[in-house]
């Protein structure tokens, strides 16, 4: 182990890297005995790697019942800095990264990023993208914006909606988005659907996203207006979550935003990952790599750490598998629908080509289930079983 934590003052490093291998270092000092006691046989020698051999014994290898209650939060911090400084070496490489690099990277890790599931919520969002916020049902508005509820029926919604910065934190936000939708519509109505995006259009968003805020207590953030807008184009802007922000910024090279940094985020992320020569190189030799030259602008955030658990933290994997209601009154309580949201996500269910006729014919009774929370799978399930 000791071999392990002094290889990197062996290594070719920058001033970041050197600053972030002494933070770690020092992290690291508390909890020494404990580290000096696990077994290590592997010796990488790039700093990346090494950041992700003493993640894996941080997290895997270390003893934990050797350690007292006060230690714990140091192994936690620890292992935060090793996952941001993955993060920041890996999104570093898009400064100098070719295209086909960038591809097979994020193809190479597809089963880890859980890639198809992050996939079909960008091809669900593509289907809203021409509808008003206004005009759409409550579950794919919050689709839109970010933020996962029990109201998103996993048979409909077959993704985590929060892949791509979520912002169900942002309460302020959250409270004005859904008074005022139409606000952030005319924020949105600034920027084109397609074709190049100016510093013009980008400020008529601005202007327009934080007079939504006037009148009300509630204070316009970036973060959320970044999720609006990568999901309006996510060939042109990339998303920012503050519990990532630091590790973007560091590889890009620039000062850390402050969540009031507008017009920063235009000409120090937007137009920085614009101008690097994968971005302008995006194109499809395949299909998966014509699916990412699409959404170009969201790559950096699949280059993010990501490991085995990320699967099981998605919010639709979790509603997926939560334990089902019982006839006692126990288990998991339902949550109602609107008859609106109720009506729509029966209706697309019900337009599928195979779905019988007399199925379909049973349209009010579906929707009276759904109203009341059960999945729009589960009440078809059931009238298939009734009648056949």
């Amino acid at each position: 182990m000791k071999k392990l934590l002094i290889s990197p003052s062996n290594m070719a490093l920058g001033e970041q890297e050197s600053q972030i291998y002494q933070n770690i270092l020092k992290q690291s000092t508390e909890i020494s005995l404990n580290l000096m006691a696990v077994k290590v046989e592997n010796h990488p020698e790039d700093f990346l790697g090494w950041c992700y051999e003493l993640l894996d014994v941080a997290k895997n290898r270390i003893n934990f019942d050797l350690l007292d209650d006060h230690q714990l939060p140091t192994v936690k911090k620890l292992q935060d800095m090793l996952i941001s400084a993955i993060s920041f070496l890996q999104v570093k490489t898009l400064r100098i990264a070719p295209w086909p690099v960038v591809s097979e990277f994020i193809a190479q890790r597809s089963d880890v990023l859980v890639l198809d599931e992050q996939l079909k919520l960008l091809d669900y969002i593509a289907t809203l993208r021409n509808s008003k916020l206004q005009d759409m049902i409550v579950e794919d508005r919050l689709a839109f914006a970010g933020k996962h509820t029990a109201k998103h029926d996993t048979s409909v919604y077959q993704f985590d909606v929060e892949w791509f910065a979520s912002t169900k934190s942002a309460k302020g936000f959250h409270q004005q988005f859904a008074d005022l939708p139409s606000a952030f519509d005319d924020a949105l109505a600034h920027i084109p659907l397609e074709g190049p995006v100016t510093l013009e259009h980008y400020q008529g968003f601005t202007i327009a996203f934080l007079s939504a805020f006037n009148g009300s207590e509630e204070k316009p953030t970036l973060a959320p207006a970044t999720r609006l807008l990568a999901m309006r184009r996510p060939d042109v802007f990339t998303p920012i979550s503050n519990n990532r922000l630091d590790a973007l910024c560091q590889a890009l090279g620039i000062t850390r935003l402050n969540n009031r940094d507008f017009e920063r985020y235009w000409q120090d992320i937007v137009q920085t990952i614009a101008k690097m020569s994968w971005f302008a190189m995006a194109s499809g030799s395949n299909e998966l790599e014509a699916k990412l030259a699409g959404i170009k602008a969201l790559l950096p955030v699949l280059f993010y750490y990501a490991d085995e658990d990320m699967a099981t933290s998605s919010n639709y994997y979790k509603l997926l598998h939560k334990p089902k209601r019982t006839s006692s009154g126990s288990g998991t309580k339902s949550v109602r629908r609107s008859k609106e949201s109720a009506e729509t996500l029966v209706d697309r269910a019900l337009n599928d080509e195979s779905m019988p006729e007399h199925i379909r014919a049973k349209r009010d009774s579906i929707i009276a289930e759904v109203e009341k929370g059960r999945s729009v799978d589960e009440t078809i399930q059931l009238m298939r079983t009734i009648f056949g």
